[in-house]
């Protein structure tokens, strides 16, 4: 799990994605070209193979957070209704999308029911997890930015620090005629 915590979570959505495609359990239905992904949208995803990033989002979110059941990831998965001069409204995601999704992890051996007390849900298998890690492992770890000294002037030579008082000789610390603090 330290591989997929280091990786970005788009990189690593869009990877497992790919890697999805090559799992034989893990197809679209038919009718995932003309379906919506949820009430509160106007048309179907325009990416061809929008049903396998589902796929993986729903697999790193079964991840993040544990048990995990359809209610909670159609909470996920939904947005704003929009309702003509009235404000808009949440509106929760597909549930069959969700279960369909679900469905198919299970049977490709990547998540499993679980309860955990008063909570069930799907969780990741050992399979999944390592899964994940193999797909994040593999993602490049992003550049260090390099930080820009500010004392730098543009043409690469640096700048004469200002002067402090500390850096005053003694004779001009005096004031007044009181003899300057040494210290």
């Amino acid at each position: 799990m330290r591989w997929v915590l280091q990786a970005d979570k788009s990189e690593l959505i869009d990877k497992a994605a790919e890697e999805l495609k090559k799992v034989k359990e893990i197809t679209p239905p038919s009718w995932a070209d003309f379906v919506k992904t949820g009430v509160q949208k106007e048309r179907p995803p325009f990416n061809r193979d929008w049903w396998y990033k589902r796929t993986a989002s729903v697999l790193v979110a079964i991840m993040q957070l544990g048990p995990v059941g359809v209610s909670k990831l159609r909470s996920k998965y939904g947005g704003k209704k929009r309702r003509g001069h009235m404000p808009p409204e949440f509106r929760k995601g597909s549930g069959n999308i969700i279960r369909k999704v679900l469905q198919q992890l299970e049977s490709a051996g990547l998540a499993r029911q679980h309860e955990k007390g008063v909570h069930k849900g799907r969780v990741l298998t050992p399979k999944g997890n390592s899964f994940l890690n193999a797909v994040a492992k593999s993602l490049k770890p992003a550049p260090k930015k390099a930080v820009k000294k500010k004392a730098d002037k543009p043409d690469g030579k640096p700048q004469a620090k200002p002067a402090t008082k500390q850096d005053k000789p003694a004779e001009k610390q005096e004031k007044n005629g009181k003899p300057a603090k040494s210290g």
